[in-house]
Formats: structure tokens, sequence, C-alpha cells
């Protein structure tokens, strides 16, 4: 039992070798911190922006530091969504007609469509740019990060099904944050994805409620 024990430690970890300290403890506290964000997402707090932003600040530093390029593009769209989230949610704190909890409409069914394409495009030319789509996990790699791109805009939106392109994309990242050597990121997407789905089912009971007082 003990030798099995060693024998995933060194499997899941050793790309870990490489890596400084500083980079290791880094990753871990963004690791947790995006942890936390999810939580207070699914308990549909304003909350999830700021530890959201220090996670996704976090990736960034890292990824430039392990010239990782199209990761970090993409961490800056995470960047740039959590800043519009944040004021989005905070204008509507105070008003009586809050930013509620709904359900996708048929333009925001036409909006996604538009970024899933973008998103697809946009990082299918980085990939070209740094000669990486002869990797087989680059092209499934913009399908994760179209529905990323999709779920957080949701998200920002409250949209119920946020969650749903949420789940879709944590599920492919696990196998391939893996394969890029984030063996802590990855176990982080085993997290999301519990935690997303427990989010999906949390805001329909929300959205449930309210329709039954109305």
């Amino acid at each position: 039992m003990h030798d099995i024990y060693n024998y995933l430690i060194t499997t899941l970890f050793s790309q870990y070798s490489t890596y400084t300290t500083i980079q290791k403890i880094l990753e871990a506290t963004a690791v947790v911190l995006g942890i936390i964000s999810v939580i207070y997402s699914k308990k549909n707090s304003i909350l999830l922006y700021p530890t959201g932003l220090a996670s996704t600040i976090i990736y960034i530093y890292l990824l430039v530091q392990w010239q990782l390029y199209g990761d970090l593009l993409i961490n800056l769209y995470y960047f740039y969504m959590s800043i519009y989230g944040w004021i989005l949610w905070r204008r509507y704190r105070n008003v009586k007609e809050s930013l509620k909890i709904t359900k996708i409409s048929h333009l925001d069914y036409k909006i996604c469509a538009i970024i899933f394409i973008v998103s697809i495009i946009f990082v299918s030319c980085i990939y070209i740019g740094f000669n990486m789509l002869v990797h087989w996990w680059a092209y499934a790699d913009t399908i994760m990060t179209g529905l990323l791109f999709v779920g957080t805009y949701l998200l920002a939106k409250r949209k119920l099904e946020n969650w749903l392109f949420l789940i879709a994309g944590d599920i492919i990242a696990i196998p391939l944050f893996y394969l890029k050597g984030y063996t802590l990121t990855s176990i982080l997407n085993v997290f999301l994805t519990v935690i997303a789905i427990y989010g999906y089912i949390a805001w329909k009971t929300i959205l449930h409620d309210k329709k039954l007082q109305h």
C-alpha cells in the first residue's frame, strides 16, 4: 500500500521537481483562492470576484514565469471578466431591482455562440503562432477555453446556465492541466467541477423558489 502511495505521488507531482519553492507556494495559493471563489459563486456572493481576481493575478504571474503565453492571454480574459462582473454585481447591490438569477434568453444564446466561436479562433491563432497545434491537446484546449469563456460571461450576467458551461470546461481541464504540468491546478478543477454541480443545483433552487413566491 505504501509503495502504491509513493508511486501515485511521484507520478502526479514529478513535474514539480523543476519548479522553485515560490512557484509551488504561489500555485497552491492560487488553487485555494480559486476554490474559495467558486464556493462564494455557489452561494451567489459578490466575494467570488475579489478572491477569483487574486487567484487569476497569481496565475498570470506564474504563466509569465513559465512562458505559457497562450494560457496567459486566457487568464487576462478571466481578469477582465472578473472586473466586469464585479462592477455589474455591485451596481445592482443596493438597487431594488437587483441583478437576479435568470435563465439565458435567445439573445444570450446568440452572444454565447459569438463568444465561443471568437474564442476558438483567438486561441487557435495563439497556438498557431507558437506552433503548438501539433499537439492533440491543443485542440481540446480550444474547446475548453470556449466553454469557460462563455461560462464566465454568463456568470457575470447571473445566468443559471453558466454552471453547465463551467462544468463542461472544468471536466476537460482536469486532464489537460495535468498534461501541461499543473497537477495542483488539475486537482483544483476536480473540486471546481463538484462545486459547480452543487452551484447549479443551488441556483436552480433559488430560481424555483422565486417563481413560487410570485
